[in-house]
């Protein structure tokens, strides 16, 4: 009988498409991921993939064992998140990934609270701009703030609710460059926002009754972060587009206003995304359902398969 752990070895680079993915999501060595993938076929005195320097692929024996493999692995995993499943108190580690602002804004201040609640659990957060494999980067939860939940067969998505952008100006500014009574008047205000190409960038609103109006710019002030160009805005170095939930309490007090009240850029959809087996381990279903509880947003909640 062949070792199981050779098998999930060979299913993991056979699915992750070589030797380095998966020596990344598995923390084995890929000198040794290779010698025991070579062992196997040794064993099984046939070839399971033909290797090149640029690519690697299964033969059509490689094909019907990794479907074997494959389901062992996956049999197993269930097992493991059966006994998961009826633990009592959700425990052990969960990796998270998540937007700079959404860390800043709401996720970074609920955490040690979900901490407190559940002393078992330990979160390992990875704070970043960009969009991450959850499966090859051994993600559990990845946050995401986006206009729409992309399609995927293997993952599951939990909606928090919907966040909406502000067009807001200091009361100072929009004295000193105002009015903005319709939105071709944006032209007379400086601008500050997200780095743009060759210095210029656009705002797509939308208002009432379905109005649309696009805005071309150039900013006075360029940065990748929307917490920086806070900081822009409330000095009066110009307008921009901020999240709600960034720019409310400073809307409420008066330090800016709203432009435009009505027009705004299409809503963007708080929510989180994860593997649907993995939603079965206690301390990631309660991490799930206590960010739902927590962050705020306009819709109600919602879980579907994307």
């Amino acid at each position: 009988m062949q070792d199981l752990n050779d098998m999930v070895f060979f299913a993991e680079v056979a699915e992750r498409g070589g030797f380095a993915a998966a020596s990344r999501a598995l923390g084995v060595p890929k000198s040794r991921l290779s010698r025991r993938v070579a062992d196997l076929e040794t064993q099984l005195g046939v070839q399971l993939m033909q290797r090149s320097t640029r690519r690697l692929s299964l033969t059509p024996a490689g094909e019907v064992y990794l479907r074997h493999c494959a389901a062992m692995r996956d049999a197993a995993q269930a097992a493991a998140d059966a006994v998961a499943q009826v633990q009592t108190e959700p425990r052990g580690t969960v990796r998270i990934s998540c937007p700079v602002t959404m860390a800043h804004s709401s996720v970074g201040p609920l955490l040690p609270e979900f901490l407190k609640r559940y002393p078992a659990v330990r979160i390992d957060l990875r704070v970043l701009n960009r969009p991450v494999d959850l499966v090859e980067e051994g993600i559990d939860v990845a946050l995401r703030v986006r206009t729409t939940i992309e399609d995927s067969a293997t993952l599951v998505a939990k909606s928090f609710g919907v966040s909406r952008g502000l067009l807001v100006a200091t009361p100072k500014l929009l004295a000193q460059q105002g009015p903005v009574v319709v939105p071709a008047d944006l032209a007379r205000l400086d601008t500050v926002a997200m780095s743009a190409g060759e210095g210029r960038t656009h705002w797509h609103l939308e208002g009432p009754k379905g109005a649309v109006y696009d805005h071309s710019h150039s900013p006075r002030y360029l940065a990748d972060d929307l917490a920086t160009l806070q900081f822009a805005v409330l000095d009066g170095v110009g307008a921009s587009v901020l999240p709600d939930y960034m720019c409310r309490a400073d809307v409420a007090a008066g330090r800016l206003i709203e432009v435009l009240p009505g027009w705004g850029p299409t809503p963007a959809i708080s929510h989180a995304v994860f593997p649907a087996r993995r939603a079965l381990v206690p301390a990631i279903r309660a991490l799930i359902d206590f960010l739902a509880e927590n962050i705020n947003g306009d819709e109600p909640h919602s879980l579907f398969r994307t």
